[in-house]
């Protein structure tokens, strides 16, 4: 309640009038330099407000009088950026890509734009390092689902791989021969010690011989006689230890009963003819390429 101003005993400064359960308010004004500095902030503010975007207004801002937009300065900086690199980026679009790999310069800087493009675009998938993981290819070995030239690594990385979107794609499926009815559980299981048998896996050498002939009716046709793959079908090498989505028996019986299919966007309408052309390179250079 208030009360009486007085002088406080103990630090002697004035007290404002209030008191709370004895407790009484002392009266200790802001220091002038805070005031002053907390009133000049007001006034930048609202001239900020007035300059630069700031209010929104429903479905819009107001823009200010400035007309400043931070979107378009960055678009602006990129611009400049690319403008910069145009010159070089036009003959690397407009060289073959074997003849990149053998200019020093061109090289050079394909293969430092292409790790940076790598890095932004394919590591979510393919690793930074490139050697991918389940369900996404390494890129340093030399088992290519799609082949490994630098003519096939442009092509999957423009084109894609089972994206819809591009008329271009790479399509291939492998049938569902457990979900189908295709292959019964027990033919399945043999056809998978067969294809144990292929890669060195340990196996059992009766089912894998029962497994052979349901193997040379139904995945010759693709993964070609001994499992060696083919890249124009995509279909991969069975004969050797590196396995997309896993190597063990129930891996290889979940494969053939209910395969998983990869899907790998397009990238011609989200890179330029060049900068993919720099991925290629890089792509190639990072130790598989053939």
């Amino acid at each position: 309640m208030p009360t009486k101003e007085e002088k406080d005993i103990v630090t002697g400064v004035d007290t404002t009038g209030h008191e709370w359960d004895g407790v009484k308010e002392l009266n200790n004004p802001l220091p002038r330099w805070w005031l002053y500095v907390f009133y000049a902030s007001i006034i930048f503010s609202i001239g900020y407000m007035v300059i630069y975007p700031s209010v929104p207004l429903g479905t819009t801002y107001f823009e200010g009088t400035a007309e400043y937009s931070d979107r378009q300065a960055v678009q602006d900086e990129l611009a400049a950026v690319q403008e910069s690199r145009g010159g070089i980026l036009r003959e690397i679009a407009g060289t073959d890509l074997a003849e990149i790999r053998n200019d020093a310069d061109m090289l050079q800087y394909a293969l430092a734009g292409g790790e940076a493009v790598f890095l932004e675009n394919c590591a979510p998938c393919h690793g930074t390092g490139a050697s991918g993981g389940p369900g996404y290819p390494n890129l340093l070995d030399d088992d290519w689902l799609w082949g490994g030239s630098l003519d096939a690594i442009q092509e999957t990385i423009q084109y894609g791989v089972r994206w819809e979107p591009n008329d271009y794609s790479r399509f291939s499926e492998m049938p569902a021969y457990g979900f189908l009815g295709i292959l019964d559980r027990d033919q399945i299981e043999a056809t998978a010690h067969y294809v144990m048998s292929l890669s060195g896996l340990d196996h059992d050498m009766t089912l894998a011989a029962a497994g052979t002939e349901h193997f040379d009716m139904e995945c010759v046709a693709c993964h070609e006689e001994g499992g060696v793959g083919n890249r124009d079908l995509g279909a991969p090498a069975l004969n050797d230890p590196i396995w997309l989505y896993g190597g063990s028996r129930d891996e290889i019986i979940s494969q053939i009963t209910l395969p998983r299919h990869g899907v790998m966007p397009a990238w011609e309408n989200r890179l330029s003819a060049g900068t993919i052309k720099m991925l290629t390179v890089y792509v190639y250079e990072l130790g598989g390429g053939e």
